[in-house]
C-alpha cells in the first residue's frame, strides 16, 4: 500500500519534501456544504427536493395560467418565497458556523514527536 513520509526537519531535505508533498492531500478539514458561489443554486436545489416546496411551486406556476388563476399572483408566491428565504438564512448561518469551526480546527497548533 501507500506509505506516509513524515520529514520533521526541512533543513537538508527541503527539495525532497517539496517532491513528496505534492503526492499527498492536505490535512484540512472541510465540513461546509456551500461556498459563496454555489450557495443560492445548491440551496434551491436541495430545497426543491422537499415535497411541500414542490407543491407550493406547482401552485405558483398554476396560478400564472389565466384560466386557472384563483388568487393574485403575488399572494400565491408569498408563502413559497418566505419559506425558501427562512430556510436559506438558517442553512447559511449553520454553514457559516461550520466554516468558523473548521477554520479554528485547521489553525490549531500541533505537537510533533521528535527523538
Amino acid at each position: 500500500g501507500k506509505h506516509r513520509i513524515v520529514i520533521p526537519c526541512l533543513g537538508h531535505f527541503k527539495e525532497e519534501y517539496e517532491k513528496v508533498s505534492k503526492l499527498y492531500m492536505n490535512n484540512r478539514i472541510r465540513t461546509t456544504k456551500y461556498t459563496v458561489l454555489n450557495f443560492i443554486p445548491r440551496n434551491l436545489f436541495e430545497q426543491f427536493h422537499r415535497v411541500a416546496n414542490l407543491y407550493f411551486l406547482f401552485l405558483v406556476v398554476l396560478n400564472w395560467v389565466p384560466m386557472v388563476e384563483a388568487f393574485q399572483k403575488e399572494i400565491t408566491m408569498l408563502p413559497l418565497v418566505v419559506v425558501l428565504t427562512v430556510i436559506a438564512v438558517k442553512d447559511g448561518l449553520e454553514d457559516y458556523s461550520k466554516y468558523k469551526m473548521d477554520k479554528r480546527i485547521n489553525n490549531l497548533l500541533t505537537k510533533v514527536y521528535s527523538r
